[in-house]
């Protein structure tokens, strides 16, 4: 694998920071990171993420390792012809989904982004296989992205009654999500 880009985020909701990298050969596309938060709940989280997408942005896999508080993490998502799986066992009613959203991370919003390769002005609704570290569950994310002038993206993730207007780097990773994450200065030289 060939590094594209790195990114490093701060969360602005709560003391927490994450780390990601982009690598690609001539048939996948993987998002490698680390994140360290203090969860929604008060628990303190470290985790480490690993997502795979064929070369067209197709989630094919993701692992998530770590803990959060006292309670190990270790989660196994893969996505094939017989639909969604969490540690290998199935996961119904996700069969429509093509990406999988990390619900502690900024990072995996880069994979909507990229396979829709949205022209501005256009907008696409984004159900997707959503994450949830602190229950450990696998479900629905509806989502909506349409893109505004300037690298911008407006966002809105209903189930958490979240709209914010989006700002995304050239690599296609969200570097303003407000009121959650924003990604840091690069280093000089």
């Amino acid at each position: 694998m060939q590094t594209v880009a790195t990114l490093l985020w701060r969360r602005l909701d709560a003391p927490g920071h994450d780390a990601c990298r982009l690598d690609r050969n001539d048939v996948a596309w993987q998002v490698d990171g680390a994140a360290v938060f203090r969860h929604r709940d008060g628990r303190i989280a470290q985790l480490h993420y690993r997502v795979r997408c064929d070369r067209h942005w197709h989630t094919q896999w993701g692992t998530v390792r770590g803990w959060l508080g006292g309670t190990p993490i270790d989660l196994s998502v893969a996505h094939g012809a017989k639909g969604w799986t969490l540690n290998e066992q199935p996961v119904p009613d996700l069969s429509h989904c093509v990406d999988l959203d990390l619900g502690f991370t900024p990072a995996t919003n880069l994979l909507q982004l990229r396979r829709l390769h949205l022209a501005e002005g256009e907008s696409a609704e984004v159900p997707a296989a959503w994450l949830d570290v602190g229950d450990g569950s696998l479900g629905l994310l509806e989502q909506r992205y349409e893109r505004l002038p300037g690298g911008r993206y407006g966002y809105a993730a209903p189930r958490f009654d979240y709209r914010a207007e989006l700002g995304v780097d050239a690599d296609g990773f969200v570097h303003d999500y407000p009121g959650l994450w924003v990604a840091e200065a690069p280093a000089a030289g």
